[in-house]
């Protein structure tokens, strides 16, 4: 009989774990990039991490309660940005697969646009609010790069 051992799982640190308002966005946008460029995410994948830090920060603000919570998390190979807001709350289900019409509705292309630029995109319901997370691996090259 062979037992196959289940690897731990990768232990992440804490890097940011802040409360924000609208007020706080410009250096929410500042302190991430700080710490993207310190984890070693290069560019033009830290400009596309912050970008889409600054989307999710925005919807919780528009439509979570005008506030929320942002964790970031670095593991050996990723950064993981989580943001979590006190509003109705949503599902993955209702962010497009696809580029939305840009001729329709005003709302609904930024967590399309967080998806289209992370390794990896998730949102959940809370009891109260929503939670979107996002990842992005380090030491992974862009297309353009190649």
């Amino acid at each position: 009989m062979t037992l196959r051992l289940t690897p731990a799982l990768e232990a992440e640190e804490l890097l940011l774990d802040t409360r924000f308002r609208a007020v706080d966005l410009g250096k929410l946008r500042l302190r991430v990039d700080e710490l993207a460029l310190i984890a070693g995410l290069g560019q033009p994948r830290r400009a596309e991490f912050v970008l889409a830090m600054h989307e999710v920060v925005c919807n919780a603000v528009r439509h979570g309660g005008g506030s929320g919570t942002l964790r970031l998390y670095q593991s050996r190979d990723a950064l993981r940005c989580q943001v979590s807001d006190e509003g109705p709350g949503f599902d993955e289900g209702s962010v497009p697969r696809s580029l939305p019409d840009l001729g329709a509705a005003e709302d609904g292309r930024g967590l399309w646009l967080v998806r289209q630029m992370t390794d990896s995109m998730e949102v959940a319901t809370d009891t109260v609010g929503a939670r979107v997370t996002y990842t992005m691996r380090l030491g992974v090259r862009s297309d353009a790069a190649t």
